[in-house]
């Protein structure tokens, strides 16, 4: 196995792990503050939520079965890759939120709705934040804002609140407690706000300046290394007044220690500039998502 195999082997590997963590998150959310509290998530798990409540069916089968629905819509329009990982997610997500409700009988925050619908949602969205970061969801209206986002550059977390404003109000059906249901609305927007804060630190991206003799040792490392293209500069020091040579890198800012490291190792001495950027679209980094302007007739 070359090393760009080993290295796409280990980047699945990690999104796989990352996604059973994200997947904890959100059961510890759903299964242990919200649900024991009477406390209406949105997407699938609210309308399983809401079939329990009303008709007893564990929310780990009814979950199962309409995210399987949606999947197959989901197919053809996000690809097998999209799929699978989420396939992956809603079975782990199924078991444990199955394992946590069968086998965990404390009631947190009994008296306190409010703290556990915060603490709920938080777990929630940084589950849901972290798995579509790493290529899976949690599916449900998961799917339906994966989709918008990949043609339109909305908010995935806007697209997620709009879809499940409807599943919270009709809790209300059920409950027959608005009290529950101004909490749903809590936890929807507590939510989308830990979404985008955790899709946006991951998608975050850096942009590095180097300067240094040994620019050519640098700029293979990083290809090697971070896997990151680099741009030679010619470059002109004013003060100096000699011709120097100038590398353009730019990366994901999680590979920003990996980069320090290398210069220093190879030139301790080296000009470096570091500086973050709004977006960067491209190969190895975001798509393009342009709005269509609709032909005059």
């Amino acid at each position: 196995m070359n090393n760009t195999n080993k290295a796409k082997a280990w980047s699945e590997a990690k999104d796989y792990v990352m996604i059973t963590i994200a997947m904890l998150s959100y059961c510890i959310g759903w299964a242990i503050f919200l649900l024991p509290n009477n406390i209406t998530t949105g997407g699938v798990a609210g309308v399983t939520s809401i079939l329990y409540w009303a008709t007893g069916i564990p929310v780990q089968f009814s979950y199962f079965v309409i995210n399987a629905v949606l999947l197959l819509f989901a197919l053809r329009i996000l690809g097998w890759k999209f799929c699978v990982k989420t396939v992956f997610a809603v079975v782990v997500l199924t078991v444990a939120v199955g394992i946590v409700t069968e086998n965990y009988q404390s009631h947190l925050l009994a008296d306190q709705p409010f703290m556990a619908a915060i603490i709920g949602s938080v777990f929630c969205g940084c589950g849901v934040g972290l798995g579509l970061s790493n290529n899976g969801s949690t599916g449900g209206t998961d799917i339906i804002a994966a989709i918008v986002n990949k043609y339109r550059d909305i908010s995935l977390g806007r697209v997620i609140l709009i879809c499940d404003v409807i599943i919270i109000s009709s809790s209300y059906f059920v409950l027959k407690d608005w009290e529950k249901v101004i909490y749903g609305y809590v936890v929807l927007y507590v939510t989308a706000f830990c979404i985008d804060q955790v899709v946006n630190s991951m998608r975050r991206s850096v942009q590095f300046f180097i300067i240094s003799d040994k620019y050519q040792e640098i700029g293979q490392r990083i290809n090697k290394e971070p896997h990151r293209g680099c741009t030679i500069i010619d470059a002109h020091g004013f003060y100096s007044g000699k011709e120097v040579k100038m590398l353009f890198v730019l990366a994901k800012r999680r590979q920003s220690d990996v980069i320090f490291r290398i210069i220093n190792e190879i030139d301790p001495s080296a000009f470096v500039s570091q500086s973050a950027v709004i977006g960067v679209y491209g190969e190895g980094f975001d798509r393009f998502k342009v709005r269509r302007q609709k032909s005059k007739e």
